[in-house]
């Protein structure tokens, strides 16, 4: 069991270390670019290539049944379940094989109204209420998948 995180732009990595390491669960920080992590061995990093969707592909392929992959990338979302993952965003709204279609729809929806100029507003801001969200339902996970 482990968990792989889609970290360059990850707000919550705090909250992913405490619970891991609450529940001794590895986790592999996947980025671009080198940043700081706490100094722990359960904690590891992994510095991908500057490619486009390097860090995606590399998750992509390394994730599995006992994965739990944090990604606020709806396409990399679905391939991650496709391997079997269970996937939580940042904000701690799961994705699952019922709501992932309905995810990739709106993604493409919302990519050509921007394509068509129209005006729209992005997600809203990070809030307090996400990053509890996203606690709870990472320890579900991890509890869901011992289980299993």
């Amino acid at each position: 069991m482990r968990i792989l995180v889609d970290a360059d732009a990850c707000p919550v990595k705090d909250e992913i270390f405490k619970v891991a390491l609450r529940r001794m669960v590895p986790v592999v920080i996947v980025s671009n670019s080198r940043m700081r992590l706490p100094d722990h061995p359960l904690i590891t990093r992994m510095v991908v290539s500057d490619r486009f969707d390097a860090a995606d592909d590399w998750i992509a392929e390394n994730c599995d049944a006992k994965s739990v992959a944090i990604t606020a990338d709806i396409l990399l979302a679905d391939r991650c379940l496709k391997a079997g993952a269970l996937v939580i965003s940042p904000n701690g709204k799961p994705f699952t094989p019922n709501t992932i279609g309905a995810a990739i729809a709106t993604r493409a929806i919302m990519a050509d109204l921007r394509a068509g100029g129209e005006a729209i507003g992005g997600p809203p801001p990070f809030a307090r209420s996400d990053r509890s969200r996203f606690l709870s339902a990472l320890d579900e996970a991890l509890v869901r998948l011992a289980r299993a």
